[in-house]
């Protein structure tokens, strides 16, 4: 993988933000963070949002006025309100509110109010990686099978990583592996069933879980992982790596850095950035590379 690249923009600071709030997020807890925001910015630029349409039409409205939005909210609110700023010069930034985090945890964005008013303040900027599953945006880890029947039966729950464990494990032993068929002859040697197959931006899925370590957000390639179903005897070392960023590839792991693909699989179950969806094979994933320019 080659080094992420620095490439930095300026932008006027608070006169030109907009908050944009997901109130389902850490249970609801969003109002100390609207407190906290008030006492330390005059007349603050906010919006929460109940839908993903409510959210897309306050950009379109803004999108003139405002250059940088800021989006309160776990990887699902990241995605909504990234995929509005795709290709333009517009600005993400991150206060983190859901279960995992995953995407403002590579992006080292915390749950310090301080800490990014004090990067907007600065202003700098850059470009970083996305890319499209079957034209659906994507900017962290989306993937098939285990994992997405995982995310279908987390989405019944009340959340969190407790939660999550749980269904992970109930999961686990029912489940079939899914059948996975490549288009492009230089891959078919891949060809076979899978417990799960990850597409990853970033190196983690959230909550530190670590599914491509190597992976970089600047590169103009995506991590495809593919992960044979394993017995059970194996599952402490595959958690312990996984949670110590030190996955690698053995007989039962296999990583296949990539920019275009596209395959099969007997499952429409997906989850893009840990949002349960419903997509049709053929499968066609493609990397924008130095799409979405976020807040440093």
């Amino acid at each position: 993988m080659l080094p992420d690249q620095e490439a930095f923009f300026i932008f006027a600071p608070m006169e030109k933000t907009a908050f944009i709030i997901n109130p389902f997020s850490a249970k609801k807890n969003y109002t100390p963070f609207l407190n906290e925001l008030k006492s330390k910015v005059k007349d603050p630029l906010y919006f929460i949002s109940d839908s993903i349409a409510g959210t897309d039409e306050f950009i379109r409205n803004h999108f003139e006025t405002v250059d940088l939005f800021v989006a309160i909210g776990g990887d699902g609110t990241i995605s909504t309100v990234a995929k509005n700023l795709i290709g333009t010069e517009k600005i993400l930034a991150i206060f983190p509110a859901g279960s995992g985090n995953g995407f403002s945890n590579e992006t080292q964005f915390s749950k310090n109010l301080d800490e990014l008013l004090k990067k907007i303040d600065a202003g700098k900027s850059r470009k970083i990686d996305t890319f499209t599953v079957n034209g659906r945006l994507s900017i962290n880890v989306s993937g098939t099978g285990f994992d997405g029947k995982v995310v279908k039966e987390f989405e019944k729950t009340t959340r969190g990583f407790k939660n999550y464990i749980k269904v992970s494990l109930r999961t686990f032993f029912s489940y079939k592996p899914i059948k996975l068929k490549f288009f492009d002859e230089g891959y078919k040697q891949y060809n076979g069933k899978y417990l799960m197959v990850n597409i990853a931006n970033t190196r983690q899925f959230g909550n530190n879980a670590y599914i491509a370590p190597h992976a970089s957000k600047s590169d103009g390639l995506v991590d495809m992982v593919l992960v044979k179903k394993f017995p059970l005897s194996y599952s402490p070392l595959f958690a312990f790596r996984m949670f110590t960023k030190k996955l690698k590839e053995d007989d039962y792991i296999t990583y296949l850095p990539v920019s275009d693909i596209g395959f099969r699989v007997n499952t429409k179950n997906w989850h893009l950035d840990g949002e349960f969806n419903k997509i049709k094979s053929p499968i066609h994933v493609k990397v924008q590379p130095a799409s979405l320019n976020i807040l440093i």
